[in-house]
């Protein structure tokens, strides 16, 4: 028998993903959960493997090119004699790389499209410096040729090392490979290893229209999303000096400011649950967990938002440290869907670049958003009329009114600030 291996749904905003390596070459055995392709989807790289054992026949879909959720990307044949069979399917679909392959009711048993596959995240090792991104055939590689991975510079995307680091590492010649030919299809064609696909663009020449990547795309398709909910906006300004001098006093071990605003909205969120719910349906989502998302920029363009879970239930230190492993991770495409997917609260921070203030677009299936400007010295008059400075930054949210009204978000501002002012020190116990 002859399957179908479809490009699988890793999100559910994902319509589309970009293949980034064949960890199988055609005419390769694969068992059943092998990993046979890294993906990329709209927020990070992915892990396929085959439910079923056989041979990758043929590869309808090369590295480097994209293919709809739920297209026919590869086809694998349960046995050796079936490979030619599977060929010539390959042959005769049209144009090969995003047309998907008519499955014949006799020879392939047709699956859901997200049925034929599991996803799961590729993993990445962790050293002294930092974590070490590489594909899983790449690793086995290296122990093959006993390659030190610290030493190399990824050619793949992200600085993802790929096997061709690996080979060209070992001085080995790149792995011959049989993919199907696109144009036109010839199924015994032989190529070298799949194309390493293009490099992310460091620069920009004017003049020029670059295509958006998948994680640009979602993000157009979130924002859109966003048109459709009524939200409403309400600014405080927070002195910030007593936070100011407790992270002076704890930064050196580790701690981030990051973590100090994310662990004080998490602690306020505890006696505000509905600005911490969410809409559905003709109802209110009073979530369990306070999962706070931060919003993070990527290097190639778009934002990914890392979600630091139960926010509120974690001590200072672990936070800043959990904190600072998903940045890594998020901006080397290697978050799993549940560490950027299951925020209840979001905050997007542009202090560092000294804006002063700014409003945040409301992501899909969260009440509220907090922006969070810089901190600055500001000139001032107490009840006495006596003359201060003090440093203060304003924050503005932007609230789901179907479900959050202005009191309620003035209300859980009013306490944050009061947290921040007047007992910052609580948030290290």
């Amino acid at each position: 028998m002859i399957h179908d291996i479809f490009m699988p749904a890793l999100s559910s905003t994902m319509t589309e993903g970009k293949i980034v390596e064949w960890t199988k070459s055609p005419g390769d055995k694969v068992a059943k959960g092998e990993t046979v392709v890294v993906v990329e989807s709209d927020k990070a790289d992915m892990d396929v493997e085959s439910f079923n054992e056989g041979y990758l026949a043929a590869i309808l879909v090369e590295a480097g090119q994209e293919a709809p959720v739920g297209n026919a990307i590869a086809l694998l044949a349960e046995t050796e004699a079936e490979i030619e069979e599977a060929k010539k399917r390959a042959a005769s679909a049209k144009g090969g790389s995003a047309t998907p392959v008519a499955a014949p009711t006799t020879t392939s048993t047709p699956t859901p499209a997200a049925a034929p596959v599991a996803a799961t995240p590729t993993t990445a090792s962790s050293n002294g410096s930092g974590r070490i991104v590489a594909s899983p055939r790449a690793r086995k590689l290296a122990k093959q040729f006993g390659v030190d991975l610290k030493t190399l510079q990824g050619s793949g995307p992200y600085g993802r090392i790929i096997a061709a680091d690996i080979e060209k590492a070992a001085g080995k010649a790149p792995t011959v490979t049989k993919p199907v030919a696109t144009t036109p299809p010839v199924a015994s064609a032989i190529t070298t290893t799949a194309p390493t696909p293009a490099p992310v663009p460091v620069s920009i020449t004017p003049g020029e229209t670059v295509p958006l990547n998948t994680l640009q795309k979602a993000v157009v398709q979130n924002m859109v999303m966003s048109l459709q909910v009524p939200v409403f906006h309400v600014s405080y300004d927070i002195i910030t000096d007593a936070l100011d001098n407790l992270y002076q006093q704890i930064k050196s071990k580790g701690v981030t400011m990051t973590a100090l605003l994310a662990k004080a909205v998490a602690v306020t969120l505890q006696k505000h649950p509905v600005v911490n719910a969410s809409y559905v349906p003709d109802a209110i989502k009073y979530n369990s967990d306070i999962n706070i998302a931060v919003a993070v920029a990527m290097p190639d363009g778009g934002l990914i938002t890392p979600v630091l879970r139960n926010a509120d239930q974690m001590d200072i230190y672990s936070l800043s440290r959990t904190w600072k492993d998903l940045v890594t991770r998020a901006r080397s495409k290697q978050l799993q869907p549940d560490e950027y997917s299951t925020g209840t609260f979001t905050l997007s921070n542009l202090g560092m670049f000294g804006v002063s203030s700014f409003d945040a677009i409301l992501p899909p299936g969260q009440g509220s958003i907090m922006a969070i400007a810089s901190a600055r010295p500001q000139v001032f008059a107490n009840d006495a009329g006596m003359i201060g400075v003090q440093k203060q930054m304003t924050v503005n949210m932007t609230s789901d009114h179907r479900i959050i009204y202005g009191a309620q978000a003035a209300a859980f501002l009013q306490d944050l600030a009061k947290l921040i002012e007047s007992d910052p020190q609580s948030l290290t116990l």
